[in-house]
């Protein structure tokens, strides 16, 4: 900070505010920030206010001496190069104004820019000690320059006071009964920025506040969220509801609960000069205000909680709004949980307009451009920006983070380094607090307020993968310090937005935690040493859980153990990732073999394919069962993508390993898949692959496998067909139609019934066929099967194609194509039948077919569903796809 050396004087001693633009083109923006100065009566300090004939240089170099603040108005133009200067005398102001000298930057908004200045401006973002916000007219910079003054007399320079002083001596202190007025205290601070999204949740909020109902309105979230800029743009919208004004508390660096009221007093322009208490003070000076105070960052003064309570009761017209990790449970509070920025659809394919319309990526480009002023988003990288978007979870501070390296990396580069986001996101603004910087140092800052039980279950809870049931903590409680107290630590740690909890339709909740929270926290528990025991507890939790569900996955339980599967396939998927990359091979497989059904249904036999193969490619030593599971399901892919003797002859010998290890159930499973594969074969032995199937049947009726038994009939039926046998094949098929009613195996009932439906089309009989294909892709919808909802939409296209409705028919085909791909069974020959009913309609109506399809191919199969069935259907098919 300049302190006074006389070259010049201004008639007081008021605080001066250099200011430094362009003269010509600013010449507005000039006047409304001088205007802005003297309202708050400090002294502009201005080139065309005293210019002298004195040299620029030292003109400039005595204006700044004697100034306290330094203002920077750019826009356009870069500003007159004098002969013999390097710079111009807009830069040379910047360079030779005070290191130390606070500095308010405002950029107008415009696309063009001498190069020069740009250069400038991106240097002035670098500096400690300069903040910068851009501006559209000379109104909004006028409001701009007053609202951060203010902040700077009441943070900054207050602090500083003994420093640097800057006006006269501290007035003697005010009588018992005359504490300082509210018209002294400390406003709204800037915004330096404009709130991205949130219209809603503001809207909300302020109504909250607004009829006063709740004394209390607590925003509840995780660190980085963003819950302090959104009470920064509530308090500005609902000061107007409070007559006697709103402030902005800041407690990040209040750590003692006895602290609160004294920082909310002076805060308010009331200070504790020890003759009176400070809540007498308070109580004087809220007495009767409709006040709205905002307290930011009270989850470290958690216990100065029922503090507030005393406050609001000698205080009855004034309001609170908190921001904290966690709830404050006292009386009058409501809590409002601040969530993520909305982000893209990630189902689709991104474009420029998509992308556009979420929240999440306008804040990425607001940040991107404001690092990188040539950053735009086109077709060329939306759907990388939405996916980066979608990945850091609409959090703000992730997005931010992320944005800030579009200096030196592309959108790509950023998404490719995205699994490891928390060593990539390292630098924010810096002034920003502290914990902001980072996430992990936001991270941290939240964990170590917990108790050493919380902090220690928090940290084993990073083995899990997205959500996870609280029966899964219990298990995995066994030794550890938290066991016995999962319930309330998990209560602790929704408190403190570190962990999330969902409610689910059958009434039993499932959590999750922020992938931020949980990077951070598998780092500690690697740093811990044990990782590996929490991980291998993890794998054997789902094992059991696999073991035990296995059986309900055929028959009546069938729909409420997918239900469950789907809640935890991402843990299920991460034990057996586990299981085989430590080398439990046996373990892997018998995992893998219990979920078969789940496989089929959820459409994951791809994965699952691969991690057989590893297991096959490990050279490691294996049991005869392990081998015979891992090669099964790498030869199931085989079978419906590119069916060869090879396959046939790879089924042949896993069947007489299972048979060897006398499993009479994987037997007829795998007798079953090598006769489907015959039937796929041209020249095929049919001979054979019956025997195969009356084999399997006969075992599938020995265990009571009423699906496997169903499959199978249907596999009989198919070779009917292609032995043209079509009053064969339907009687084959109602069989298998009757056995999956008995036993309630929804799955086998859209799988018989899908082919009673086609047999009925191949017959002309579309009546009949209509309803049969609706109910095979509703129930199929319903159940999550992405397969068999394309089986039902392909026959649907194929009966709108006979009935020469063009339009219908190509979205049709489009959709159902494009969920044959995410169902990883794209193209089977065997069972694609409807494009033969399409080319009629494509030589006939060539562009419009064409169009038709691809709006189908973009369609995210819940909307399919909706477009295809009648609308009773609709909903729940949606909604049954939707958790795919």
């Amino acid at each position: 900070m300049a302190t006074a050396r006389g070259a010049i004087r201004t008639p007081d001693q008021r605080l001066r505010v250099f200011v430094s633009s362009t003269l010509r083109e600013l010449e507005p923006e000039r006047k409304a920030a001088r205007a802005a100065i003297e309202r708050l009566r400090l002294a502009p300090v201005m080139f065309e206010l005293g210019a002298r004939p004195h040299p620029p240089r030292s003109l400039y170099r005595a204006y700044l001496d004697q100034s306290d603040v330094f203002v920077g108005l750019y826009w356009e133009r870069y500003g007159w190069v004098a002969p013999g200067e390097e710079v111009s005398g807009l830069e040379d102001e910047y360079n030779l104004a005070d290191p130390e000298m606070p500095k308010l930057i405002y950029i107008k908004s415009s696309d063009r820019r001498d190069d020069r200045l740009l250069e400038l401006i991106d240097r002035i973002r670098s500096d400690d000690n300069a903040a910068y916000v851009s501006f559209d007219s000379d109104e909004q910079l006028a409001e701009l320059v007053a609202a951060d003054l203010s902040t700077l007399l009441a943070e900054r320079f207050d602090d500083s006071r003994n420093r640097h002083p800057i006006g006269p001596p501290t007035a003697p202190p005010r009588a018992e009964a005359e504490p300082a007025p509210l018209d002294a205290a400390q406003p709204i601070p800037p915004t330096y920025s404009p709130l991205v999204g949130r219209s809603r949740e503001v809207a909300e909020i302020v109504e909250l506040l607004r009829t006063g109902d709740d004394r209390i309105v607590t925003l509840v979230g995780p660190g980085g969220v963003g819950k302090s800029r959104l009470a920064l743009e509530v308090l500005e919208l609902a000061r107007h509801e409070f007559a006697d004004g709103a402030y902005f508390v800041p407690l990040e660096n209040v750590l003692e609960p006895n602290l609160l009221l004294p920082t909310i007093a002076y805060a308010l322009g009331v200070r504790d000069t020890g003759e009176v208490s400070v809540e007498d003070r308070l109580s004087i000076v809220l007495a009767g205000k409709r006040i709205l105070i905002a307290l930011d960052n009270f989850e470290q003064l958690a216990d100065a909680g029922p503090l507030l309570v005393h406050l609001y009761s000698i205080a009855p017209a004034a309001s609170f709004l908190v921001t904290s990790r966690t709830v404050l449970r006292v009386r009058g509070e409501r809590v409002y949980e601040v969530p993520g920025l909305g982000v893209p659809d990630d189902s689709v394919e991104a474009t420029a307009e998509t992308a556009a319309a979420s929240d999440a990526v306008k804040l990425f480009v607001a940040r991107a451009t404001a690092v990188r002023p040539d950053f735009v988003l086109d077709e060329s990288n939306a759907d990388i920006v939405a996916r980066i978007c979608s990945q850091l979870q609409g959090l703000p501070l992730a997005i931010e983070l992320a944005a800030a390296r579009m200096r030196v990396l592309t959108p790509r580069s950023v998404l490719d380094r995205l699994d490891k986001q928390l060593s990539l996101l390292v630098n924010a603004p810096r002034d920003a607090p502290a914990r902001q910087r980072t996430l992990r140092s936001t991270i941290e800052w939240s964990t170590n307020l917990l108790s050493e039980r919380d902090r220690a279950l928090l940290f084993d809870l990073a083995v899990f993968s997205l959500q996870f049931t609280l029966e899964a903590v219990e298990s995995l409680g066994a030794g550890r310090a938290w066991a016995g107290a999962e319930l309330d630590g998990l209560d602790d740690l929704i408190d403190s937005s570190l962990v999330r909890r969902h409610e689910a339709t059958d009434g039993n909740p499932s959590y999750s935690m922020l992938a931020t929270v949980r990077e951070y926290s598998l780092e500690k528990l690697r740093e811990s040493g044990e990782e590996a025991g929490m991980r291998a507890a993890h794998a054997a939790h789902y094992l059991e859980l696999a073991r035990r569900l296995a059986p309900e996955l055929k028959g009546a339980g069938q729909v409420d153990a997918l239900i469950r599967l789907e809640r935890e396939r991402s843990n299920l998927r991460s034990a057996i990732r586990h299981l085989v990359y430590t080398g439990h091979h046996d373990d892997a497989a018998e995992f893998a073999w219990n979920l078969l059904v789940f496989w089929w249904i959820g459409g994951f036999f791809g994965e699952v394919r691969i991690w057989m193969q590893e297991i096959l490619d490990s050279g490691a030593p294996m049991t005869k069962r392990t081998s015979a599971i891992a090669r099964f399901y790498v030869l199931w892919m085989r079978m419906w993508q590119s069916p060869d003797p090879e396959v046939v002859d790879g089924f042949v010998q896993v069947r007489r390993d299972f048979e060897s290890e006398g499993d009479e159930a994987a037997t007829a499973v795998t007798l079953g898949c090598t006769a489907m594969t015959r039937a796929q074969l041209d020249g095929g032995d049919r001979t054979a692959a019956r025997a195969e199937l009356e084999r399997a049947i006969d075992l599938f009726q020995r265990s009571d496998d009423g699906w496997g038994e169903a499959v199978a009939w249907v596999t009989m039926g198919r070779l009917d067909m292609l032995d043209g046998d079509n009053e064969a094949a339907l009687q084959h098929y109602q069989q298998g139609a009757e056995v999956s009613r008995r036993t309630q195996d929804a799955f086998a009932i859209t799988i018989t019934e899908h082919h009673v439906a086609r047999l009925l089309l191949f017959q002309n009989r579309l009546e009949e066929a209509e309803p049969a294909f609706t109910d095979a892709a509703y129930v199929s919808a319903t159940l999550g099967h992405l397969e068999g909802a394309a089986y039902g939409i392909e026959g649907l296209c194929a009966i709108a194609a006979l009935r020469g409705q063009a339009e219908r028919a190509g979205v049709l085909a489009g959709a159902a194509q494009e969920m044959r791909k995410k169902s990883g069974m794209y193209d089977a020959a065997a069972f694609v039948y409807h494009p033969a009913y399409l080319e009629p309609l494509r030589k006939a109506f060539p562009e419009l077919m064409h169009d038709a399809e691809e709006r189908g191919r973009r369609m995210p199969p819940a909307e399919v569903m909706r477009f295809a069935l009648p609308a009773d259907l609709q909903e729940a098919a949606a909604a049954g796809l939707s958790r795919k």
